[in-house]
C-alpha cells in the first residue's frame, strides 16, 4: 500500500483506500465520481487533538501525516513524491513539502474529500 492510499484509509476508511489503490493508486478519483463524500477537516481535527501536539495539518504535509500516524520522515516524503509524479528537486525538502501538501488536498477532494475554504491550496 503506497503512503497516499494510507492518508486515503486514515481518512476515508480502508475500503476507499483498497478502491483508490485498484483504480490507478494517486490519479484515483480524476476518472470517475468519487464513491462517497467525507467532510475531512473534523477528521484530521480530531486526529490532531488525540495526538495531543500542535500540528497545522492545514499548512504543513509533515503535520498531516503526524496527526494520521504515518512515517513522516524525509524518506517517506520522498516516496510519496515520487508517488505523485513529484518532478521537483527532493533535495529542496521545503519546496516539495509544499507541493507535496498542495497535490495531498487536492487528491483528497477529487476523491469526495470535503474541504474549508481556508485550506492552502
Amino acid at each position: 500500500m503506497g503512503i497516499f492510499s494510507k492518508i486515503m484509509g486514515a481518512i476515508f476508511g480502508t475500503s476507499s483506500a483498497q478502491a483508490a489503490e485498484a483504480a490507478g493508486g494517486a490519479a484515483a478519483g480524476s476518472a470517475g465520481a468519487p464513491a462517497q463524500s467525507v467532510d475531512v477537516a473534523p477528521i484530521l481535527d480530531a486526529a490532531v487533538k488525540a495526538k495531543g501536539e500542535k500540528l497545522e495539518w492545514r499548512t504543513s504535509i509533515v503535520d498531516l501525516m503526524k496527526a494520521l500516524d504515518i512515517d513522516s520522515s524525509l524518506a517517506a516524503r520522498k516516496e510519496l513524491a515520487k508517488e505523485l509524479n513529484y518532478t521537483g528537486d527532493t533535495s529542496d525538502s521545503a519546496s516539495m513539502n509544499i507541493w507535496l501538501h498542495k497535490q495531498v488536498i487536492s487528491k483528497l477532494e477529487a476523491n469526495g474529500g470535503k474541504l474549508p475554504p481556508d485550506i492552502k491550496r
